[in-house]
């Protein structure tokens, strides 16, 4: 309602110089007159005035001009000239309407840009957040991915010291099994031949002069012959058992169980499943020498007085596990020892793994040690029976 009583003050702030300047251009009717119009024109711009209300005004003017005019024609001549007046001061309304329309209509055209501006910009953000989000998942993976790798560098770099580390402790191992078996056959072999040969010349020369002792001699050197071979055996059964060959795996553990109990006075409790005569070659040896060189370290190490040994049929592997009573350990710390004296829980490990198993070591103080180990079976194992 304000601008509407706004509009018509300024309207009537128009009516006396409109008039005025209409009625002497119809008095003088001159081009140079119409300069008055468009100063009205210019002037209703600036305060407001609408072109309606230019044309109520110049109604208003006219009327009153025609009422002094008494004939139609100088009444339709008055109206032309007049006509004249008011297009020339309605002018620079008309041109600020267009120049108005023209702005609008490129407003209009902006507004409709801005818009498709703003949704390609939606859109372009919609792909830019997934970008986003999409590289965060990468980059986080990268990190895990750097981390992970990091891990089994180290890993890896462990692994490879491990094995330097047990490729010259094989070496050296072997370099001290040769030089004790050569030292045992020098010192213990070659004397009992070369006792027994002293006692085969005593009795070549001594037949007829002491018959009564030839027998005797006979006997003795028999004994020399006898315990020849005892160290002769036991020198092969410390490398290679013929019982393993021979009746496998089960006798072997049961001769090995029995000459260790008698050695050196634990008790082993051994509990394996018949399946276990169905084993391969691989598979047998690597069982039989994880349970000898464990029950070397619980005698050696442990002080225990009681071990428990058991081999049975777990899933798709083969499961042993040897128990021990006595004192415990920490596993990881003899692991990664940089000096052995033997080759320990690393040759059992990499025994086993070479045959593709795994292979467990658990300590504790007052539970003693565990050792498990798990091997694939290769071949078909029957039956479930324990002996």
């Amino acid at each position: 309602m304000k601008s509407t009583v706004i509009m018509k003050n300024s309207a009537r702030a128009m009516v006396k110089p409109y008039q005025k300047a209409l009625t002497s251009y119809l008095k003088n009717g001159t081009a140079s007159r119409l300069s008055s119009a468009r100063t009205l024109g210019r002037r209703a711009v600036q305060i407001g005035v609408e072109t309606l209300d230019m044309a109520m005004i110049h109604e208003e003017a006219l009327l009153s001009h025609l009422e002094k005019v008494d004939t139609p024609s100088e009444r339709t001549s008055l109206i032309k000239k007049a006509r004249a007046f008011y297009a020339e001061s309605i002018l620079a309304l008309e041109e600020t309407h267009r120049s108005a329309k023209e702005s609008n209509a490129r407003l209009l055209r902006l507004n409709v840009l801005l818009r498709q501006r703003t949704r390609e910009l939606d859109a372009s953000n919609r792909k830019l957040s997934k970008e986003v989000a999409r590289r965060k998942v990468v980059e986080k993976s990268l990190r895990e991915s750097r981390q992970q790798t990091t891990q089994l560098l180290k890993e890896s770099k462990i692994m490879q010291e491990q094995l330097r580390l047990l490729s010259r402790r094989v070496i050296s191992v072997q370099e001290e099994e040769k030089k004790r078996i050569s030292r045992d056959l020098h010192d213990v072999v070659a004397q009992m031949l070369n006792g027994i040969n002293l006692r085969l010349a005593e009795l070549k020369s001594g037949l007829k002069a002491d018959a009564k002792g030839f027998s005797k001699k006979i006997h003795s050197t028999q004994r020399l012959v006898e315990k020849s071979v005892d160290v002769v055996h036991r020198f092969a059964r410390e490398l290679r058992p013929a019982v393993l060959d021979d009746l496998g795996l089960l006798a072997a553990l049961q001769s090995l169980v029995k000459t260790y109990s008698k050695q050196t006075g634990i008790r082993v409790n051994l509990k394996v499943f018949a399946g276990v005569i169905d084993l391969g070659n691989d598979e047998s040896t690597v069982l039989y020498r994880v349970a000898q060189e464990a029950l070397t370290n619980v005698s050696r190490h442990a002080s225990a007085s009681q071990v428990s040994m058991s081999i049975r049929k777990h899933g798709e592997s083969v499961r042993m596990i040897i128990k021990d009573n006595g004192r415990s350990f920490d596993v990881k710390k003899v692991l990664h020892a940089k000096r052995r004296k033997g080759l320990g829980l690393l040759g059992m490990r990499e025994r086993v793994e070479m045959v593709g198993g795994t292979f467990v070591v658990e300590s504790a103080p007052g539970k003693g040690t565990t050792i498990r180990m798990d091997i694939p079976i290769k071949r078909r194992v029957q039956g479930q029976r324990r002996r």
